[in-house]
């Protein structure tokens, strides 16, 4: 099973390569199946690759649910 976490871009290169946050954490992703992404975005990341844009609202619903979740347990 796959969980997908909000993660932000934090550097976008003409490539489609860049960086995304996971809470903190830097992780390398690539942005070819998300061309309209832009730097700033929120986006699902799965295998390395954004595979969807989301708005910053959802992703910090998403988060504030995770971080209930993991204080529940």
């Amino acid at each position: 099973m796959c969980l997908a976490v909000p993660a932000k871009i934090t550097r976008l290169e003409d490539s489609g390569l860049g960086t995304v946050d996971y809470l903190g954490t830097e992780v390398k992703a690539n942005f070819s199946l998300v061309p309209q992404a832009k730097m700033g975005d929120w986006v699902i990341i799965h295998a390395g690759f954004a595979i969807s844009v989301m708005d910053a609202k959802e992703a910090r619903e998403t988060l504030q649910l995770f971080r209930e979740l993991a204080e529940s347990s």
